[in-house]
């Protein structure tokens, strides 16, 4: 009896610690968003009138955050939409600034 206490106990501490807060991510959403990350960098990679490397993404709970430099405002912008065109992304926070 006592060990089935105990293992319940223990179950449920470690799926507590795998769930979110609202100031943390679960381990589910850490994974979601490293991919949405990945294909947004790829995304301005692979986008001739981006600077991809000059622009840094990252994601939290599905909203990406762009920073960095752009040589234009239509390369500032057209980050925003190739950002937004992502299967996943909730909202764009566009912080590139212009050189």
């Amino acid at each position: 009896m006592i060990r089935k206490t105990m293992l319940v106990a223990l179950l449920g501490l470690l799926l507590n610690a795998c769930a979110g807060s609202p100031t943390e991510e679960s381990t589910g959403q850490y994974v979601d968003n490293s991919a949405i990350t990945t294909k947004v960098k790829s995304a301005l990679f692979a986008d001739p009138g981006t600077s991809g490397l000059s622009i840094s993404v990252e994601t939290y709970k599905g909203t990406v955050q762009l920073s960095g430099f752009a040589h234009t405002e239509a390369e500032r912008n057209r980050a925003g939409t190739i950002a937004r065109s992502v299967p996943g992304v909730v909202s764009v926070k566009n912080d590139i600034h212009l050189r």
